[in-house]
């Protein structure tokens, strides 16, 4: 008799839990889908890729209210608030500027290099290795180049997601 009540308790739990409540469904940098029904447990660099489902009868589904930080700080609709953007565009940022330093930096070797090499004539050997070294410098450019693309993009992206959790603009300045 014991056991015939405590599988009814145990199934009464567990169909509980689980009706009428919002999924949140993620797959992670491992290819692994994960679920929760909790949505501060979903790592910040995988919110911006959640799929939220409805369990139960309602279909509708809601998004997290608007939260108040410690001593009212702002936040976003997801509880986020201005150190969490801030953290999330630094290294993209960072990663922008020092890329376009580098461009700049290899732009004025190339330079120097077309004016060191203006009116001399060169040997074969020397023509092959000046080629080689601009060649070194193109594609070392080449790299930064996506470097820039690569953060512009993000930083796009992370503008478009902060706007969606209604974070303020000037989190990301």
């Amino acid at each position: 008799m014991k056991k015939a009540l405590m599988s009814i308790f145990v199934l009464w739990v567990l169909v509980s839990t689980g009706y009428g409540g919002t999924v949140y469904k993620w797959t992670d940098k491992d290819g692994v889908v994960n679920f929760t029904d909790d949505y501060n447990q979903i790592p910040p660099q995988y919110r911006n890729q959640i799929q939220r489902e409805e369990l139960g009868e309602s279909q509708k589904v809601e998004t997290p209210a608007p939260a108040q930080g410690s001593e009212g700080a702002k936040v976003d609709i997801y509880g986020m608030g201005e150190d969490y953007w801030r953290a999330k565009v630094q290294p993209w940022k960072k990663q922008l500027q020092e890329a376009k330093e580098n461009i700049e930096k290899i732009n004025r070797k190339m330079n120097e290099r077309v004016e060191e090499e203006a009116g001399k004539t060169l040997s074969h050997g020397q023509w092959n290795m000046d080629r080689a070294y601009r060649r070194e410098l193109i594609d070392e450019r080449s790299k930064y180049e996506t470097q820039v693309r690569e953060a512009d993009e993000m930083l796009s992206k992370i503008a478009k997601d902060a706007e969606d959790a209604k974070a303020d603009p000037e989190w990301l300045k």
